[in-house]
């Protein structure tokens, strides 16, 4: 009798209430609050999977013309470094004929002469062979200056020519097909300067004395 009296006093304690909330599947409570994720459409997928193709040619592209062109530079200036180091033949062999014919003792004497027509020569030979090369000398004198190709080491006095002219050369500039190789220093006209207000009014206070 005590255990048919525990179990319908246990039976009444469970509310209609909670009955429904026991019969309620858990799965509906955790789904409250979410949203319903679509999957994309096989268009969309399609769509996707283009535009990605398409950037990956792009890139392919870029790159095999950024290979083109370092082979072609490879091959048109890979001698550029070289061509400039022999310069150093064509600005020893000038400074070697300045000095011979700078030199009081060989002025005038016929070793001198046959020295200076075989330096000719082969100064001449060195010319050629660069400009097989297309390696070509700048023009500089009475030209205006440039600074793609020349670069100003002093300005002279020079009232005969246009101030920015280039009257003289230190070092001959040199290019390479279309690239410069080093530029040429030179010396270019500037007016002559007025004098000084200074000076002008020192010359007219000793006038008035």
């Amino acid at each position: 009798m005590d255990k048919e009296q525990n179990q319908k006093s246990q039976k009444k304690q469970v509310s209609p209430h909670d009955e429904e909330q026991i019969d309620q599947p858990l799965d509906k409570e955790n789904n409250d609050g979410k949203e319903d994720i679509s999957e994309p459409s096989p268009e969309d997928k399609i769509k996707e999977f283009e535009d990605k193709l398409a950037r990956t040619f792009a890139e392919m592209e870029n790159q095999r013309r950024r290979f083109e062109k370092e082979k072609e530079d490879a091959f048109e200036y890979g001698g550029f470094a070289f061509a400039k180091e022999a310069l150093s033949l064509i600005d020893n062999f000038e400074r070697s004929k300045s000095i011979l014919e700078s030199d009081e003792k060989l002025r005038g004497t016929d070793a001198l002469k046959k020295t200076l027509e075989h330096f000719d020569i082969i100064h001449k030979d060195l010319i050629s062979i660069f400009k097989k090369n297309d390696i070509k000398q700048i023009d500089s004198l009475n030209k205006k200056l440039d600074p793609n190709f020349h670069q100003a080491m002093m300005e002279i006095e020079d009232d005969t020519k246009e101030p920015g002219t280039i009257i003289q050369e230190i070092q001959k500039g040199f290019t390479i097909k279309d690239r410069l190789l080093r530029p040429s220093l030179v010396g270019v006209a500037k007016k002559t300067q007025e004098k000084s207000t200074k000076t002008q009014e020192i010359e007219e206070n000793s006038k008035t004395k």
